[in-house]
């Protein structure tokens, strides 16, 4: 159990059965439920964060990425079709700008910071990272323009606000599968990692990819369950903390989302796999960005009371448009050091005091 997971996090895992044990003994109590399923979905991300880096090293650090982002947004997805099928769409919203700018300022931030602490320079491929940062570039103004259309637009632009999301969203969709045509099929030379990296590192003992799958499938099981409890007490909690409904969406749910992204993506900028790191948080926001977002646009027309849009507030329009500019400003010379992961910190802290000193406005 040492190797599979921090001992830190092992005793976190007692929190699964009593989520729901106190969700049915104390029904009032949201402020204690609310934590009580933060704290389990923590070692469930960590479990699932694991079990992907043990497939990444059967397939390559580009498929490797792809799969990490992939599951590690399992719980941002989950806890977003759940709110969705409630209606609220603030902390759909909320919680995708989150995870948009906690995978790049964050989790981003961290990793460098954490590899950087060890290896005085940390390289990358410069050819895949500004890839990336054109992909989010991309992401940055597919959410732009549904918010000018809708605060430049006049009267009567509600009404088209859903079509044109819609229509954005197929645009989005369509760029995410052709991104990865490129990146797994046509280019995927130069996503394929570097040399660096710890001496040894391939001798470690690994999963099996029935052992991790079947680790994935059981981890992404338990945070749908832990994840829809959340869901379900986080506008009371957030009044009860005295906070708001954006704060929380933005900072707290996106940080328990981004458990898993934070585990791999640090663990393996401290070996100084760099491509790897890069690709599952530059790799997570675009999913989100691009393909995560679109999807729930075309999912609330089935599951969802009324359509949702694209139009976030200027607030969160503001912070993924300054994320992506220093993400991108960082990304582009194929190296970094510790410095460059500080300040992509003290980006994501001065968001988060705008954010909680914002009122709610929606």
């Amino acid at each position: 159990m040492r190797g599979v997971l921090r001992p830190s996090l092992n005793w976190l895992l007692v929190f699964v059965p009593a989520t729901p044990l106190a969700e049915q003994l104390t029904p009032g109590s949201h402020m204690l439920i609310f934590l009580f399923a933060c704290l389990a979905v923590l070692p469930l991300a960590g479990w699932l964060g694991r079990a992907t880096e043990h497939l990444a090293e059967r397939t390559g650090e580009s498929v490797g990425g792809l799969l990490n982002a992939t599951f590690g947004n399992a719980a941002e997805m989950i806890i977003a079709l759940i709110a969705l099928q409630k209606g609220m769409f603030n902390v759909v919203k909320a919680s995708l700008t989150g995870s948009i700018i906690g995978n790049i300022l964050l989790v981003l931030g961290a990793s460098i910071l954490a590899g950087g602490l060890r290896w005085p320079t940390l390289r990358f491929s410069a050819a895949a990272a500004r890839t990336q940062a054109t992909m989010l570039t991309l992401a940055a103004i597919a959410l732009i323009v549904p918010a000018a259309y809708h605060y430049l637009g006049g009267p009567g632009v509600e009404t088209r606000e859903a079509d044109l999301s819609l229509e954005i969203s197929i645009v989005l969709l369509a760029t995410y599968a052709l991104s990865l045509l490129f990146s797994l099929r046509t280019h995927k030379e130069l996503f394929s990692g570097s040399a660096h990296g710890e001496a040894g590192e391939k001798n470690r003992p690994s999963w099996s990819p029935a052992r991790s799958l079947a680790v994935l499938t059981l981890a992404t099981a338990l945070i749908a369950w832990m994840s829809e409890i959340l869901v379900g007490s986080v506008e009371q909690a957030a009044h009860t903390l005295g906070m708001t409904g954006i704060f929380v969406g933005v900072v707290v749910v996106a940080i328990i989302g981004n458990a898993a992204e934070h585990s791999t993506a640090i663990l393996v900028a401290r070996k100084n796999r760099m491509d790897l790191s890069l690709g599952i948080a530059i790799g997570s926001s675009i999913q989100i960005a691009v393909f995560v977002a679109p999807l729930l646009v075309v999912a609330s027309h089935f599951l969802g009371p009324r359509p949702m849009d694209l139009v976030f507030s200027p607030a969160e329009v503001m912070a993924i448009g300054l994320s992506v500019a220093i993400t991108g400003q960082i990304a582009s010379d194929g190296e970094s050091n510790w410095f460059e992961g500080a300040q992509l910190l003290a980006v994501y802290l001065i968001l988060g005091i705008v954010f909680y000193f914002l009122p709610e406005t929606r």
